[in-house]
């Protein structure tokens, strides 16, 4: 296979293994925090519609952090990556952690 046809496999830890450390430092950039507040608000986005001033390449590490903690889930369809919050499984193994967070950086 070509290797322009062939994709990363993009890796998600399960549930269990959220770390709240890692949760905590993936969630502690204003970048980071603006993608969490954007699917907070919208359950899924394309990986290219987020208002944020920064670099693909820089866009594309700030997904990695937030996939790598568990925060967030990409998935391909065609030629798009599509995001989702884990709010769920967030909630489920740190109840209340993700509300507070984003209450906290939203001022309220």
């Amino acid at each position: 296979m070509p290797r322009s046809q062939r994709r990363k496999v993009l890796a998600h830890p399960d549930s269990a293994n959220f770390d709240v450390l890692d949760v905590l430092h993936a969630l502690s950039d204003p970048t980071r925090m603006t993608i969490v507040r954007t699917l907070w608000a919208s359950p899924e986005r394309a990986c290219g519609t987020f208002d944020v001033d920064v670099a693909p390449s820089t866009l594309s590490h700030h997904f990695k952090v937030l996939r790598e903690a568990g925060v967030i889930r990409q998935r391909e369809d065609g030629n798009r990556r599509w995001t989702s919050l884990r709010d769920d499984e967030l909630a489920s193994r740190f109840p209340g952690l993700l509300e507070a967070i984003i209450g906290a950086a939203s001022g309220s």
